[in-house]
């Protein structure tokens, strides 16, 4: 099974549009970060996506993908979700309806937003959403998936784990409940903003390492970031090595 990183940034991506900071003017690739999601290819080589940003169209293009049979949802915010448009040519090739994965409020929200792609008698060209519950197990494609309760500020939202790869964004707080089924991990994929200077919704980098020695997993990869976590190539120096920020295009197999 293999993971690629499509997007690793925050919300506003990086560099942000009008930002001198130096890291939004760095020539580094690994500096440029679209809005966060992942792809996962399966055994069976089906591909299961996480979030669909407004990235969703360049990061595909880009990665020389071509397919998406399901996608797993987060949470409701834009940088997550409102790239769900772009997915139409692949409902077109498939000619089926595409599985989206997500709590019930998220599914309420989506379906406000996207009215058009559950509309009885649909315009053409438009997609085709069908919507199903992520409970705490389920399965895609035969593959088990469990659900990661984490608060995102006051808003409940989730992560997903498949095998021993856990993929969390959006944390700012992980119950000791939760936190049982990411312990001693192969990967684990979290949310890291900035450097310093709490934020009420997001993990920052001292909160991340506390709980990367709470939870003991043989590799951690940061996502989710913002220019404030400062340049990729001193993220990779400063972090010990079981702990590196990721960048678009990083591939993983677990």
């Amino acid at each position: 099974m293999r993971l690629k990183f499509l997007g690793t940034g925050t919300s506003q991506g990086i560099p942000i549009i009008g930002s001198h900071h130096p890291v939004c003017l760095s020539t580094n690739p690994n500096d440029k970060r679209l809005r966060a999601s992942v792809i996962i290819t399966l055994d069976n080589d089906k591909k299961i996506l996480i979030d669909c940003g407004p990235d969703f169209r360049q990061q595909m293009l880009a990665n020389h993908e071509e397919q998406v049979d399901a996608v797993l949802i987060t949470h409701e915010h834009n940088d997550h979700i409102i790239g769900l448009d772009d997915l139409r040519p692949l409902i077109f090739k498939n000619k089926m309806e595409m599985p989206l994965y997500c709590q019930e409020r998220v599914g309420k929200e989506i379906k406000f937003r996207f009215p058009y792609a559950f509309a009885e008698e649909k315009y053409p060209g438009s997609p085709s959403f069908i919507i199903e519950r992520a409970t705490e197990h389920f399965e895609v494609f035969g593959e088990a998936i469990t659900s990661i309760d984490v608060m995102h500020s006051a808003l409940p939202i989730l992560g997903y784990k498949l095998r021993n790869m856990a993929y969390v964004t959006d944390a700012s707080h992980i119950s000791d409940i939760e936190k049982e089924k990411l312990k001693n991990l192969d990967f684990f994929i979290i949310n890291c903003l900035r450097k310093e200077q709490p934020h009420h919704s997001h993990f920052i980098l001292p909160e991340v390492l506390e709980l990367v020695k709470e939870l003991n997993p043989k590799m951690t990869y940061l996502t989710h970031i913002s220019h404030l976590l400062g340049f990729h190539d001193d993220l990779v120096a400063e972090l010990p090595s079981h702990i590196q920020p990721a960048y678009d295009g990083l591939e993983i197999e677990f």
